[in-house]
C-alpha cells in the first residue's frame, strides 16, 4: 500500500480529470428514459444518480436539475436521492400527435462540477383511444342485379393511438351477403371495402343492416362501430351523366364565406328513384373539406372559409353524382383563386455597412432584396428614399437594390442618418412598406482643436505655493474618438528671456496650468506664453492660444524706515528747545514699502515715549510734534518708539526709535548721549572736557547760532502755524502715505532738517531727494540705506 502522502498528488490528478470531464459533459452519451402516458403525477420514472453511475451522496452534492425546452417542466428531480418523478400527467397524443416515437428532449445540469447530460424522455403509448367512425351510419344503395365480387367503399375509422395500439382491422357482423376486405393506402391508413358474396334479391331482402367494427391492436383491444345500411334497389340500367366533365371556375381570394363557387349538374334517363341524383365529394382531401361544402341535392358548391391565393392558388375537386339505383358518375371542378393586392411588399437586408468614413467617395451602404407575395401587377414594386438625403438607390438583378452615397459626407455636420426605404407595389390599391436603416458616419481628422478663447488672462497671488493650480485652458475638437483627444503643451518663448518652463507647467490631458515655483510681484508683475492644443489624429492638427499671467501683490514686505536710520549706529538726536510751543515740529519719520496699492499705504503711531503725552505723531505723514509745553520736570533725554504700519491684510509693521534732547538753547554743545552705564562712569570727566571746549568757542559763534534759531522760529510762525522742521514739496493724502507708486512719495521729495545732533558736534543737515524710485529686489534693502546716506548732505 502506498503511503497517504503519495496518494495526494494522484487524487489531485483524478479530481482535475473529473473537472475536465465535467466541463465537457455536453458531449456525454445520450441518456434515455421512458414513461407510459397517463401515469399519475409524482410517479417514479428513473433514478438519475444510478443512471449516471454516481453514488447518492456524491450526486446530492452536484446540484442537479433538469431543463426542458421552452421552460416546460414535465419532470422533477429530487436533488438528494436522484429520483426522477413526473411533475404532471402526460398525454402522448397531445404532446406528439401521430408522430412515433414521442420523444421529449431535456438536459440534466450538474453544477458542481459543471456537467451537461443530454437526455430524452420517451412517452410510450397506451391504448387509451378507441377507433372512431366519423359517420356512425353509412347508407349503401345496391341494385339487385349487382354482380358477385363487386366492391363498395366504406368510410374508414380514426384512432389517435399509434403503433400496435392504432387501428388494425375491420370486421362486419355475420351475414351471408357480404364480407370485409381491407385496403392499405400509401399514407399508411387502412380502408374497409364491402365485397358482395351473394346475389341480392330485393323481394326477399329489401334492406340489409350490418355492423362494421374497427378494432385496434391494444391489449385489451378497443373498438368502434358504425351501422351500414344496404338498400336493395331495382335494376338501374342508366347511370347519371354530367353536363360537363370539367368545370373551370375563377373566384377572388377575398370572397366572403358562404359564397357560391359553382353548380354542377348531372342527368339520369331513369325514372323515379333511379332518376334521383345526389352529389357528394369523391375522396376529398382535408383541405377541400375545410374550404368547401356541397349541397347534395342541388350540386351547389359553396365556400366554407376564406381563400388565400398566397397559400393555395387552385383547387381540384372531384364530385360524384349518384342516382337512386346506386349508379354514379364523376366530374372535376378546378377552382382558380384570383389574386388580389392584399400583401404589402417585404424588404430583406442582405448586408449593411455602418459606420462609413466621412470622406469616402461613392460607397455601398446596404444591399437588400424586395419581394411581394402577390402576383402580376400586384407583385411589381418600386423603391424610393427621401430626396434630401445624400444617398441613392440603384437597382440590381432579381429585385436586389444597393444603397450608395452620392458624395463625401461630413460627420461634423451630421453624424447619423436615419434612412427610410419605402417599397410600393403597383397593385390597386397600392400597398407599401417602410424599412428604417441607421447609417453612422465615422470620423476623419479634418478639424483642428479650437480654444474657447484666443487669449486667456490668469491671476495669481504672489508667494504662491509651488505646484499651485492657477487656471486652465480648454480646447474642443469637432471630430470624435482619438481624433478629438486633445493634448496640451507649452511653446518655448521666442526671445528666450523668460525661463518659462521653470515658472509654468501644463497638464497635457486637461489643460490645467500650474505655477512651478513661488512668484514675487516685486520681481515680475506679468508674463505671457503660448499654449498649443494638438489632437490625436494622424496627421495631428493643432491650434494655439496666448495666456497672460498677472501676478497680484501680497503684503509680504514690512515698511522700511529711511529716517531716522535704524542701522544700529549711534542714534541721531533731535534737539527741541524747552521753550517750544505745543505743535512744534520735532522731526519726521520717513518710511517706504516695496508692496503695491493699499499694501504700501503707511500709517504712523507713537507706541512708547519717555514722557507720555509730551509728543504726538501724525498718522498720515509721520511728523512728530510736541503735544504740550515742555516743563522743567521733563527729562533731558526723550526716547520715542514709533510704529510704522502698512494697510495690507494682515498688516505688517516696523518700529523706529527716535532720541530727542530737550535743550534750553542751541548754544549748548549737546552731544549724542551715551548709555546710562557709560554716563555714570564718564560724567565727571566728560563734563570737564565739555566746559573747557565750550569756553574756547568764540562768543561770536554762539551769538550766530542764537540768531539763526530765532530767525527760523519767526519764519515758521509767519508761514504756517504747524510748520515742522521737515518740508515736503508734495501734498499728503488723508492719513496714509503711499510710498510705492501713488501719493506724494512716489515722486521725488525733499526734506529740510533744521538742526540735528550727531558725531558729537552740532550740525545743520539738509536732506536732498533720497530715492526717486525704489528698487524692486529684496536684496537691495542695504543699498536703499546706502543711497539714503549718499544723498544726504551735512553742513557745518
Amino acid at each position: 500500500m502506498e503511503p497517504e502522502g503519495a496518494m495526494i498528488p494522484q487524487q489531485r490528478q483524478v479530481l482535475f480529470l473529473l473537472v475536465l470531464l465535467g466541463v465537457s459533459g455536453a458531449t456525454s452519451e445520450l441518456e434515455q428514459f421512458s414513461v407510459v402516458e397517463e401515469m399519475e403525477r409524482g410517479s417514479f420514472v428513473a433514478n438519475v444518480a444510478k443512471a449516471l453511475g454516481l453514488e447518492v451522496g456524491v450526486f446530492s452534492n452536484r446540484g442537479a436539475r433538469v431543463v426542458f425546452k421552452g421552460n416546460k417542466e414535465y419532470l422533477q428531480l429530487h436533488p438528494k436521492t436522484g429520483d426522477l418523478l413526473l411533475r404532471e400527467k402526460l398525454d402522448r397524443e397531445e404532446l406528439c400527435g401521430p408522430a412515433e416515437p414521442c420523444v421529449l428532449p431535456f438536459q440534466i445540469l450538474l453544477e458542481n462540477p459543471f456537467q451537461i447530460v443530454l437526455a430524452e424522455l420517451r412517452v410510450q403509448d397506451i391504448n387509451d383511444h378507441s377507433p372512431v367512425f366519423l359517420e356512425t351510419e353509412m347508407l349503401l344503395k345496391i341494385p339487385e342485379s349487382t354482380s358477385l365480387g363487386t366492391v363498395f367503399l366504406l368510410e374508414n375509422a380514426q384512432d389517435l393511438d399509434v403503433g400496435s395500439n392504432s387501428l388494425q382491422n375491420y370486421t362486419i357482423s355475420p351475414n351471408s351477403f357480404f364480407h370485409i376486405q381491407i385496403r392499405d393506402s400509401s399514407e399508411g391508413r387502412r380502408y374497409p371495402e364491402l365485397v358482395l358474396d351473394e346475389t341480392l334479391d330485393r323481394e326477399e331482402h329489401s334492406e340489409v343492416t350490418l355492423t362494421l367494427t374497427a378494432v385496434d391492436g391494444g391489449v385489451p383491444p378497443r373498438s368502434g362501430t358504425a351501422q351500414v345500411r344496404v338498400l336493395v334497389v331495382d335494376i338501374n340500367d342508366n347511370a347519371p351523366v354530367f353536363t360537363q366533365l370539367r368545370y373551370d371556375v375563377q373566384i377572388p381570394e377575398n370572397s366572403s364565406i358562404g359564397s357560391k363557387v359553382v353548380t354542377v349538374s348531372a342527368t339520369d334517363l331513369d325514372a323515379g328513384n333511379y332518376g334521383e341524383i345526389s352529389y357528394t365529394f369523391l375522396y376529398p382531401s382535408e383541405n377541400i373539406r375545410k374550404t368547401f361544402y356541397l349541397k347534395e341535392e342541388l350540386g351547389e358548391l359553396y365556400l366554407r372559409e376564406k381563400l388565400d391565393f398566397e397559400s393555395t392558388q387552385s383547387y381540384i375537386i372531384n364530385i360524384q353524382a349518384t342516382d337512386g339505383g346506386g349508379l354514379s358518375a364523376e366530374c372535376t371542378v378546378i377552382v382558380q383563386v384570383i389574386d388580389l393586392n392584399d400583401n404589402p411588399p417585404e424588404l430583406t437586408i442582405s448586408s449593411l455597412t455602418s459606420p462609413i468614413p466621412e470622406n469616402s467617395p461613392e460607397t455601398v451602404v446596404a444591399v437588400f432584396r424586395v419581394s411581394d407575395l402577390d402576383s402580376g401587377e400586384n407583385g411589381k414594386m418600386v423603391c424610393s428614399i427621401h430626396d434630401d438625403l445624400p444617398f441613392a438607390l440603384k437597382p440590381s438583378v432579381e429585385n436586389f437594390y444597393t444603397l450608395v452615397t452620392e458624395e463625401a459626407l461630413d460627420r461634423e455636420s451630421r453624424a447619423e442618418y436615419n434612412i427610410t426605404i419605402t417599397v410600393t407595389d403597383l397593385g390597386s390599391p397600392r400597398l407599401k412598406s417602410e424599412h428604417n436603416i441607421t447609417v453612422l458616419i465615422s470620423d476623419v481628422n479634418d478639424n483642428p482643436p479650437v480654444f474657447t478663447q484666443r487669449t486667456y488672462k490668469l491671476y495669481v497671488q504672489e508667494n504662491n505655493s509651488p505646484a499651485l493650480h492657477i487656471g486652465s485652458v480648454s480646447a474642443s475638437d469637432r471630430d470624435s474618438g482619438i481624433n478629438a483627444k486633445v493634448t496640451y503643451s507649452l511653446l518655448p518663448p521666442e526671445t528666450g528671456d523668460l525661463p518659462l518652463f521653470s515658472y509654468i507647467s501644463i497638464n497635457s490631458d486637461n489643460g490645467h496650468l500650474y505655477a512651478l515655483r513661488s512668484l514675487d510681484y516685486e520681481a515680475i508683475q506679468a508674463f505671457q506664453f503660448t499654449v498649443r492644443a494638438t489632437d490625436g489624429g494622424s496627421p495631428a492638427l493643432s491650434s494655439q492660444a496666448l495666456v497672460e499671467v498677472l501676478v497680484q501683490d501680497e503684503n509680504d514686505n514690512s515698511p522700511f524706515v529711511l529716517y531716522p536710520l535704524q542701522n544700529g549706529t549711534a542714534p541721531c538726536n533731535d534737539l527741541v528747545p524747552r521753550a517750544a510751543e505745543p505743535g512744534y515740529l520735532v522731526t519726521k519719520v520717513v518710511a517706504v514699502d516695496r508692496d503695491w496699492g493699499q499694501n504700501s499705504w503707511l500709517s504712523y503711531q507713537l507706541v512708547k515715549a519717555t514722557e507720555p503725552g509730551l509728543f504726538s505723531v501724525w498718522a498720515h505723514n509721520g511728523e512728530v510734534h510736541t503735544a504740550r509745553p515742555i516743563s522743567e520736570r521733563d527729562a533731558i533725554k526723550q526716547r520715542l518708539l514709533v510704529l510704522v504700519k502698512d494697510n495690507g491684510q494682515p498688516p505688517l509693521s516696523t518700529a523706529a526709535t527716535l532720541n530727542v534732547l530737550l535743550v534750553d538753547g542751541f548754544s549748548e554743545p549737546y552731544l549724542q548721549l551715551p548709555d546710562a552705564t557709560k554716563e555714570e562712569v564718564q560724567t565727571g570727566s566728560l563734563t570737564t572736557y565739555l566746559i573747557i571746549s565750550l569756553a574756547s568757542v568764540s562768543i561770536l559763534f554762539l551769538v550766530f547760532i542764537i540768531m539763526f534759531i530765532v530767525l527760523c522760529l519767526w519764519k515758521r510762525k509767519k508761514n504756517a502755524p504747524d510748520s515742522s522742521c521737515f518740508t515736503s514739496n508734495g501734498p499728503f493724502p488723508g492719513h496714509l502715505v503711499d510710498v510705492n507708486r501713488t501719493g506724494t512719495l512716489s515722486q521725488s521729495y525733499q526734506y529740510e532738517v533744521c538742526l540735528a545732533s550727531g558725531s558729537g558736534t552740532s550740525e545743520f543737515k539738509f536732506l536732498k531727494p533720497i530715492i526717486p524710485t525704489l528698487p524692486t529686489s529684496e536684496g537691495n534693502e542695504d543699498s536703499i540705506e546706502d543711497s539714503a546716506l549718499r544723498n544726504s548732505f551735512w553742513f557745518n
